[in-house]
């Protein structure tokens, strides 16, 4: 938080003005000022400055004198003069109005989730980061479940998944109008029949092959 305050002790100034000098001051590239949060919904730095501005007004080390300018208050100058090597969460804690903020902040959580609330407040990622990493984690965990759960059953189910993945993705239409599953003696190998398109102008014949994880499936094969 400290580059963002001690912009904000130089005078008035709004969140794209305070990432751009900051941006300019720590020589990050293109890339680096264009990144993204996971969602893709804001620039990285611009996020990092908004809560940090957000954080430090709770602590009254900046004020607002209008809508959407923020500049250092006479105690957040107070605390510049002491040169302090980093401003975090536990910086914060020092001042009454934060931790009353704080506190309100937890206790609001039920019993169990305190700890958890306790974490997102010291870290160094922001919320919108926490949530986008745990929104990851539960990705990755259910996308694990999922496939455990399709390797083990039975062939018949598979191809029936494969057909009904493909129209979920927009293949032809409906799954009685456009998959028709052939899956019996004397399809040729064939598993299901879709269409290209709505109009059912071309035809795609699919058959499905379950591999086990960490198979390569290798040209022969395909």
């Amino acid at each position: 938080m400290l580059p963002v305050f001690v912009v904000s002790a130089e005078g008035e100034t709004r969140v794209p003005a305070a990432a751009e000098a900051i941006a300019d001051r720590l020589g990050l590239t293109l890339e680096e000022r264009e990144e993204m949060l996971p969602s893709g919904k804001q620039r990285l730095l611009h996020n990092r400055v908004h809560w940090a501005k957000f954080y430090m007004s709770k602590a009254g080390l900046v004020e607002s004198p209008k809508r959407g300018v923020f500049v250092a208050s006479a105690a957040g100058k107070a605390l510049l003069g002491k040169k302090p090597e980093r401003i975090d969460v536990e910086t914060l804690m020092g001042y009454p109005a934060f931790s009353e903020y704080y506190q309100r902040f937890t206790s609001s959580k039920e019993p169990d989730q305190v700890p958890a609330a306790e974490t997102a407040a010291a870290s160094f990622a922001t919320p919108e980061e926490q949530i986008d990493a745990a929104h990851a984690v539960l990705t990755k965990a259910l996308k694990a479940d999922l496939l455990g759960r399709v390797v083990e059953q039975t062939p018949s189910f598979f191809e029936r998944l494969i057909v009904e993945l493909l129209v979920a993705m927009g293949y032809g239409g409906s799954q009685e109008d456009a998959a028709r599953q052939l899956g019996r003696s004397g399809d040729g190998g064939v598993d299901g029949v879709i269409d290209e398109d709505r109009l059912g102008l071309d035809r795609i014949y699919v058959q499905a092959k379950r591999y086990g994880s960490g198979s390569v499936v290798g040209r022969p094969d395909v």
